[in-house]
């Protein structure tokens, strides 16, 4: 008796790993072997910089507030220091946006601090 394989399972799985890889360069979108080794790479970067996108997120509201506080004469630490001890729940990203989109309002934070 012939010895059955699923082709049909086969080819799903390969197919599914060629259409990840539309639009890499040369072999790793058409060969499935280079293919596969492309597309694991990648995700495991996506996974890796999920992660990262939130860290660096983070340090450009910290230098964005930075550079807002200190065109009032503060440092970032200072600032970050008398705003939580006034108990205002601004989080960074929203004190990053107002010191660079709304610079009257965070002169208002900044003098409601002093």
């Amino acid at each position: 008796m012939p010895r059955s394989v699923n082709s049909v399972a086969a080819k799903a799985r390969r197919k599914k790993v060629l259409k990840q890889a539309k639009g890499y360069y040369g072999r790793r979108k058409n060969v499935h072997t280079v293919a596969k080794n492309a597309v694991e790479k990648g995700l495991q970067y996506a996974y890796r910089d999920r992660r990262q996108k939130k860290r660096n997120f983070r340090a450009l509201w910290i230098q964005r507030i930075n550079a807002g506080a200190r065109l009032h004469g503060m440092s970032y630490s200072e600032f970050m220091g008398k705003i939580s001890d006034k108990g205002i729940l601004l989080n960074r990203k929203t004190l990053a946006d107002l010191a660079m989109n709304h610079p009257e309002a965070f002169k208002a934070v900044v003098d409601s601090i002093k």
